[in-house]
């Protein structure tokens, strides 16, 4: 395999950061990934001591080929950070693994997505390798990959030739955009990620990640999603800027299979969206709710 660079964007969670590095460093492949950490700058003085921990942390961080830290002096926030270091990152390298200071990966992780970067460089079918998946009934059991419309940014990985279409403009997909398309956006009314894009439009949020589906879909590009998810995402304990505290998306085991299996045909895969869109849909009780919460409780309790 040619082996793609990762790189982590972090801000003020040290901790947080620090189980991200050390999850992508348990990887039999780490030793052999160069690993570039960029830390954007701290909004206010309040924030210098705990960014100043996540650089200094990033840079005593072993167990790859090489370290690069990137800290910013002025806060840029999150969309532009990831917009500008991805960019850097496909100029100089063709293909790049994104992962943000919230994300927790198995140690599997880098070998799937190498494994799929190689499969689908030369597909131009194929846009995105999401790491993570929904927590749908019967896939954690499920072996392989499948391909769709959606796009998930909890670790995920592209190519420069791909990336170079992200465009981060609210106001030219609120013209562009017909009735039809935002229906087939939100996964045919299954779930509201337009409203993701009119919050930004109106400022309300400067987010990135809808914009890169929104590359995809107009471009008519497919997304590798594994069936069990290598990530899950830990910044739901209301450290994050978009992250209330809900434990809702940690995993009760993540993925390990080295050896995935990749769809042949490249074509939308019908059948798993159509179990994707269920999921979107399913309104959960107030008993399942409060099950689930306490089954996250529990194995939080028993990490620490």
């Amino acid at each position: 395999m040619k082996l793609a660079p990762v790189c982590v964007f972090a801000y003020r969670r040290p901790e947080h950061t620090k189980r991200t590095l050390a999850a992508l460093a348990s990887s039999p492949l780490a030793q052999q990934t160069n690993l570039t950490v960029f830390v954007d700058g701290p909004r206010d003085a309040g924030d210098a001591d705990e960014v100043a921990q996540v650089v200094s942390l990033a840079q005593r961080q072993g167990g790859f080929a090489g370290v690069d830290v990137r800290a910013r002096d002025e806060n840029a926030g999150l969309a532009r950070s990831i917009q500008e270091g991805v960019s850097q990152m496909m100029s100089d390298h063709g293909r790049a693994i994104v992962v943000e200071d919230d994300i927790v990966t198995s140690p599997s992780f880098l070998n799937y997505m190498n494994l799929a970067l190689d499969r689908y460089a030369d597909s131009p079918e194929v846009w995105h390798i999401s790491g993570y998946n929904e927590p749908i009934a019967g896939n954690r059991d499920r072996p392989g990959t499948a391909l769709w419309r959606f796009m998930s940014c909890w670790g995920w990985a592209s190519w420069a030739d791909r990336w170079s279409h992200f465009e981060r403009d609210p106001d030219e997909l609120l013209a562009s955009f017909s009735p039809e398309d935002i229906e087939r956006f939100n996964l045919d009314g299954a779930h509201d990620f337009w409203s993701q894009v009119l919050a930004n439009a109106r400022g309300d949020m400067r987010t990135w990640a809808v914009f890169w589906y929104a590359t995809i879909f107009r471009n008519g590009g497919l997304c590798l999603a594994p069936y069990h998810s290598y990530a899950e995402n830990i910044g739901f304990d209301g450290s994050g800027t978009h992250c209330g505290p809900d434990g809702a998306y940690l995993q009760a085991s993540l993925n390990r299979d080295m050896a995935p299996s990749f769809p042949d045909q490249l074509i939308e895969d019908s059948a798993a969206l159509a179990e994707l869109k269920a999921h979107y849909s399913y309104r959960p009780t107030k008993l399942e709710k409060l099950g689930r919460k306490w089954r996250k409780l529990i194995k939080r309790v028993g990490e620490s």
